[in-house]
């Protein structure tokens, strides 16, 4: 079945490349997706995939019926779903690459792989497509396609799940783009593989007063300077440096004048980690520690912290199997086991609250160039990737089915 699998990604390697070109043309931002969208729907309807379209707003759902056929979104069959995962958004950065294929669209660009994503997600369903209409029976349960938007914002998943994307789902495999990783490479990691994302809002209300007489007022400028100081040293001192946390404040806002105190300072920042257990007390955490400080000088506090997305869980047997699929299909050297989690975030993880999945990273290197990072106006990608991406997940499916 792998030869299979590797022959027909071959062949479809050449429209792949121009599907992936096309997208990365013509970028859309998160919850905008709807020339996308179109797209995509085409080309599953074309492939013979069965095609839902505005799932999860301007998502899209593509199924392969098993034995026992579907009846997408109601959900009532009791069969098994493995589920594949990509997105399909880009990001509001002026694109600085000399590609041909440049975006179409000035001050939007896909830095983030997600035309990568989406190609290897049509390139993944059309393989199978194929193989189910030559070998009829070949899976006894549905593979169905999430086409998901707004990943950037966080917010795609959990349309997605809220429209019945993961109805019977019993699994679910995902993919993003690496660029540390050589193009035509795959990166594993058991647990954790990325962070839980949250935001922060911290209102410090002082009294002003004349700066030259800083003890007739309550300077919430400094408080907030303490308060910030205090949250860092304490993460360093209170929480467990094996579970880590990172607390970032990206803005500051507060004060009238040069002479005048402030009386209010709005702190807005992230908060990341990677324990479920920490990832629980933050929020207790840091407002015991923002009371403090505001109390011993003086000041009031409020504040706000919004949950975002959990971190991402990798299943073990579901990463066992991209790991077997991908040994298979590449040989050892080109697979790397992931020793460190990353603290970015992905809202994958909102529908591993639904159903245990895992993620691979797809290596889009280049060897013989600069590598720039993701959301950078001049990252590129390796496209031999594509068709790597296609084959990893495409037999990955085939094992997983062969399991049931």
């Amino acid at each position: 079945m792998l030869s299979q699998i590797k022959e027909l990604a071959a062949t479809l390697a050449p429209r792949l490349i121009d599907i992936r070109r096309h997208i990365h043309a013509h970028p859309e931002l998160s919850g905008q997706e709807h020339q996308t969208a179109a797209y995509v729907a085409g080309v599953l309807s074309s492939s013979g995939v069965r095609v839902w379209e505005t799932v999860g707003r301007t998502g899209v759902v593509g199924e392969l019926a098993g034995a026992q056929g579907s009846d997408f979104p109601k959900g009532k069959l009791c069969q098994q779903v493995l589920a594949i995962r990509t997105d399909m958004d880009a990001l509001p950065i002026y694109e600085r690459t000399k590609l041909e294929f440049i975006s179409h669209n000035p001050g939007v660009m896909h830095a983030c792989g997600h035309d990568v994503h989406t190609t290897v997600g049509l390139g993944t369903a059309m393989v199978l497509a194929q193989l189910q209409g030559t070998i009829p029976g070949l899976f006894p349960g549905t593979t169905r396609f999430l086409f998901q938007p707004a990943e950037e914002i966080a917010q795609g998943a959990s349309w997605m799940v809220k429209d019945g994307a993961m109805n019977n789902v019993a699994g679910i495999l995902g993919v993003h783009v690496f660029p540390s990783i050589p193009g035509g490479s795959v990166g594993l990691r058991y647990g954790a593989l990325t962070a839980a994302a949250d935001d922060l809002e911290i209102i410090i209300q002082g009294e002003s007063g004349h700066g030259a007489r800083p003890h007739e007022a309550i300077d919430a400028i400094w408080i907030a300077a303490q308060v910030i100081t205090t949250l860092q040293q304490a993460i360093s001192r209170t929480q467990n440096p094996l579970r880590p946390v990172v607390l970032t404040i990206g803005k500051i806002t507060g004060g009238r004048a040069p002479n005048v105190i402030a009386d209010q300072v709005q702190l807005v920042g992230t908060v990341r980690s990677l324990h479920p257990d920490t990832h629980a007390h933050l929020p207790q955490w840091i407002e015991n520690i923002v009371q403090g400080v505001c109390q011993i000088y003086g000041a009031t506090c409020q504040v706000n912290y919004q949950r975002g997305v959990p971190s991402v869980q990798n299943d073990t047997f579901l990463t066992n199997i991209l790991e077997s699929a991908a040994r298979e299909a590449w040989g050892n050297d080109r697979v790397q086991i992931l020793l460190e989690p990353s603290l970015g975030a992905e809202d994958f993880s909102v529908y591993l609250e639904q159903a245990p999945g895992s993620m691979f990273r797809l290596g889009v290197g280049f060897v013989d160039r600069p590598n720039y990072p993701l959301h950078h106006p001049q990252f590129e990608v390796n496209e031999a990737a594509i068709v790597t991406g296609v084959v990893t997940l495409a037999y990955a499916a085939y094992k997983y089915w062969q399991t049931k």
